[in-house]
């Protein structure tokens, strides 16, 4: 019966979305009601499966000889898929306020929802087919919400989104048919599945063919130089944003190459090759690029997507180690940069949705007028940088430890990259606080007498994200422990 919850689990969100526009609501209140309950359920759903993980596979249907299209709950799995199912309701809470004034809001609601199963279908599936199928569905069914508003930009952004996801499919299709092809199975394996004692052809050609696989999933990790498509997707609504930059589409493409580098090359094939080299330095240049560009960036949200492109590639430079500790800091940081990006972007949506206001410069003072908004921000902006007693720090500590411990001589020049990316991140974070508690002297604040707090539908998503953050900084041994038994091919 466990087996048949993987398959409800990703279903139950597409039917979910599906009834928004076609059922008679009687007002708005009970479409949300609906949507709330929906998700939520299913999130209980996977909490479920992941306190009760079910041992066997489930098939779908199958294709020819090894191929299908199925889902199975191993511990990569189990972080991804209860990460999703953690954020999902609250994201979905905050998305009500917000979404308030917007036009076609079922349909916004229908794909926000199905997304959802999406995202759990790249996390539960057992195979790298399955994984392929689920990886282009959620390019097509988060393509709507980017373009939602139908405004110029956001038409041009969708255009440019598609672009990217599909290039980067095609090199991801790429190394999916010489894993089918020179795989031992399809399956993902702890420490890879080629079958190398029965590869006659040239070495170099795996290798070439991990890279461009690496960078065609790197796409939506938005690594070098493909990552134009993520801060011209901030002309979306905020918590289609906050989708993008921290919880799905962004961790569907890390969570990608994790399996593609430990559970289908595996990393005793590629650590010490060109090709590791070559990922490595990619990773490094796009942390150094995206805090960069973030400290010029004068719109809060781009400014806030240009730091995403930097901590992706902090998940990707400890998965490029390729060694248990390097998987250990790739998947805390997954976890912590997940709770600290998605409340800085709620933080950003609920100033826009309150002020009509979407630049640094047109925030002085208003950490006086939003007293809640603005502390929240605060500690999200202390745990990017990685202030000691916040998940930040812990992730980044994890990752500069593999690194120092792997041997690798890139590696120690990713650790340079980490400090003066934290040295910018203080920068194009805590301008954003000062400005908002420190105004000039002659600060007129009758100009902003309007400005006030969010109510509680949005304060309270972002109140349990300090909550989170506070935790997973304080008290993060159980989920070092559970990821030390992942990355050591124990569960």
């Amino acid at each position: 019966m466990n087996e048949v919850m993987l398959l409800i689990i990703v279903l139950f969100p597409f039917a979910a979305g599906i009834l928004i526009p076609l059922l008679p609501f009687k007002n708005r209140r009970w479409m949300m009601i609906f949507i709330e309950t929906a998700v939520i359920i299913n999130s209980i759903l996977v909490w479920t499966l992941l306190l009760n993980r079910p041992e066997e596979s489930f098939t779908l249907f199958k294709f020819t000889g090894n191929l299908s299209v199925t889902f199975h709950l191993d511990g990569l799995a189990c972080v991804f898929a209860g990460l999703v199912s953690a954020l999902w309701p609250l994201a979905t809470l905050y998305s009500f306020e917000y979404m308030k004034h917007e036009e076609h809001e079922r349909i916004f609601f229908m794909f926000y929802t199905m997304t959802f199963g999406v995202t759990l279908g790249i996390a539960t599936s057992a195979n790298i087919l399955s994984m392929y199928f689920f990886y282009e569905l959620l390019t097509l069914v988060t393509t709507p919400l980017v373009v939602h508003t139908l405004k110029r930009e956001a038409v041009l952004a969708a255009r440019s989104y598609l672009y990217y996801s599909l290039g980067g499919a095609a090199f991801a299709f790429i190394g999916m048919i010489f894993v089918i092809v020179y795989g031992s199975t399809t399956d993902f394996v702890y420490g890879g599945i080629l079958d190398l004692a029965n590869y006659t052809g040239n070495v170099n050609i795996l290798l070439f063919v991990y890279v461009l696989a690496f960078m065609g999933f790197g796409v939506k990790a938005a690594v070098c130089p493909f990552c134009g498509w993520l801060p011209k997707a901030g002309v979306a609504p905020t918590p289609v944003t906050a989708l993008l930059h921290a919880v799905a589409v962004v961790k569907s493409g890390a969570f990608a190459i994790m399996r593609l580098t430990y559970y289908s090359f595996g990393t005793d094939f590629l650590r010490g090759t060109w090709a590791q080299t070559t990922v490595m330095v990619i990773t490094i240049i796009t942390i150094v690029f995206g805090c960069s560009m973030a400290v010029k960036e004068r719109h809060i949200k781009r400014r806030l997507a240009y730091s995403t492109v930097s901590n992706l590639s902090y998940i990707l430079f400890g998965v490029t180690i390729m060694t248990p500790l390097g998987l250990i800091g790739a998947l805390t940081h997954m976890i912590c940069h997940a709770v600290m990006k998605i409340c800085s972007f709620f933080c950003a949506g609920a100033i826009m949705y309150k002020t009509e206001r979407s630049y640094v410069y047109e925030l002085d003072g208003f950490g006086r007028k939003m007293p809640k908004t603005f502390a929240i921000f605060t500690v999200s902006a202390l745990a990017l940088m990685g202030v000691p007693g916040l998940c930040g720090f812990v992730s980044k500590f994890n990752l500069a430890k593999a690194a120092v411990e792997s041997g690798n001589v890139l590696a120690y020049v990713g650790i340079g990259a980490l400090l003066v990316s934290a040295i910018l991140t203080a920068i194009y974070m805590l301008t954003i606080v000062v400005r908002a508690y420190f105004p000039k002297q002659d600060f007129d604040y009758g100009s902003i007498s309007d400005v006030e707090d969010p109510n509680w539908v949005m304060i309270l998503p972002l109140s349990l994200f300090v909550v989170g953050m506070v935790v997973l900084g304080l008290h993060p041994q159980p989920f070092i422990e559970l990821f030390t038994a992942i990355a050591n091919g124990l569960f």
